[in-house]
């Protein structure tokens, strides 16, 4: 039998996903793992912080992505644009996997504010890829890469509101035409954001190569 810590987050991670945050309780959780609530509550404080594990240990990774952001890395000195590209791929996957998980918070104002006030407490939230994204930007405009006078946290969120966006339009409707850029495969989309963002914000200079565009996952 797999370790009680990996049962509980196989159930949360089917729970959530099949019926929503707002919908799973701990009591349901425990259930589908074979265990008791206290021993859920054993290896996991709340709800929230198990939605944060299951973030981190079920969806398509991320996190590592934002740390270096945040902190810097030998990705600050790849090209620009390539990054970027990567950037917004890593991020529409994970929020395509995580919007139809947290989506359901918002029919409830009570455990939206509550679901928020215990991510606050663990530092997390969903400012945390905007302040990293800003953290790389201002790397980036120290190394002249990036105009002085650019908005950097208004790029971010241009940048990865788009993402989420896109995230949003899939999860609502597939890849129906009338969707537009949604519609696009990821490769496409995330050369064409970063393309309009870098024009934006990007320090006048020698034309940049083109970014590698990987396969579709």
């Amino acid at each position: 039998m797999k370790p009680t810590r990996v049962r509980i987050l196989d159930a949360a991670d089917q729970l959530m996903r099949t019926i929503g945050l707002a919908h799973t309780t701990t009591k349901a959780i425990a259930r589908a793992a074979g265990c008791s609530e206290a021993a859920l509550y054993k290896h996991f404080e709340s709800k929230s912080e198990l939605f944060v594990f299951v973030l981190k240990e079920r969806m398509p990774q991320f996190a590592p992505l934002l740390v270096e952001l945040e902190t810097g890395g030998p990705r600050d000195e790849d090209d620009i644009e390539e990054t970027l590209v990567e950037i917004a791929r890593q991020t529409a996957t994970f929020y395509a996997s995580s919007f139809p998980i947290g989506a359901s918070l918002f029919s409830d104002p009570v455990l939206l504010r509550r679901h928020a006030e215990e991510l606050a407490a663990l530092n997390l939230g969903p400012h945390k890829p905007l302040d990293a994204l800003t953290a790389y930007l201002g790397r980036q405009r120290a190394a002249g890469r990036v105009r002085a006078d650019a908005d950097l946290a208004a790029a971010a969120v241009l940048f990865l509101g788009a993402c989420f966006h896109r995230a949003f339009m899939r999860s609502f409707a597939g890849d129906q035409p009338f969707m537009g850029p949604a519609a696009q495969p990821l490769d496409e989309f995330a050369a064409a954001l970063t393309r309009t963002l870098l024009e934006g914000v990007r320090e006048p200079g020698p034309p940049a190569r083109p970014a590698r565009v990987r396969d579709e996952d």
